[in-house]
Formats: C-alpha cells, sequence, structure tokens
C-alpha cells in the first residue's frame, strides 16, 4: 500500500536544532536503497508558493503565499509502497523531520480503479 508521507518542519522561531543536512542524506538512501521508495521532493521556500481560490461563480484570486497561521510549514514529501500502516509510521518516524521540533504526516494514498 502507498503511503504519503509529509513533512512539516518546524517555524523559524523553534528553539530544537533541525536534522543535519547528513541526516537527510542518510534517510533518503535508506528510504530508496530499502525498495519502498516511490517518489519524493524537496518543496522549494515558502515565500515562492502562490494560493490559488476559486469562487461559486468561477473567478480565481491569485494571491501570495499561503500564510496561513501555523507553526509548521510543509517542506517536502515521500511515497513509500510498503504493508501496512505500521510499517509507514516506522519509517516516518526515522524520518530527520520528525526531529527538531517538526513532525511527519502520514496518509494513505488513495486507489482508484
Amino acid at each position: 500500500m502507498k503511503y504519503m508521507l509529509l513533512i512539516n518542519s518546524a517555524a523559524a522561531e523553534s528553539d530544537t536544532e533541525p536534522a543535519s543536512f547528513e541526516e537527510w542524506v542518510a534517510y533518503d538512501k535508506s528510504v530508496r536503497e530499502s525498495g519502498v521508495y516511490v517518489a519524493g521532493e524537496s518543496l522549494a521556500d515558502l515565500t515562492t508558493a502562490t494560493t490559488v481560490r476559486v469562487n461559486a461563480s468561477g473567478e480565481r484570486t491569485v494571491t501570495d503565499g499561503p500564510f496561513a497561521e501555523t507553526r509548521e510549514i510543509l517542506g517536502g514529501f515521500y511515497v513509500i509502497d510498503v504493508p501496512d500502516l505500521d510499517v509507514a509510521l516506522d519509517w516516518a518516524a526515522r524520518c530527520p523531520g520528525a526531529r527538531g521540533g517538526g513532525s511527519i504526516v502520514v496518509r494513505p494514498v488513495a486507489e482508484f480503479d
């Protein structure tokens, strides 16, 4: 079953130390070499984001952002293919993004016939 691991980084004012670049490289290597890797990317800086909203009449509004009031910032994702949720949670717990004030949201990928 496929699961998406959404990597949320702690906001800049967090007082905990983020994972090192080397920790990220090691985790990425282990995910890829284990055979569970399907896809994954880091996202560009939040300041490059654009938000699109469409109202009931079909008119779109485009703004810089997102500017949601949150203390976490989506920084990237992995899609992994593992037997069950327990294995997905194990991979999420190993992710450097789960430390340093960050979190990993684990979501099953919907499959449609």
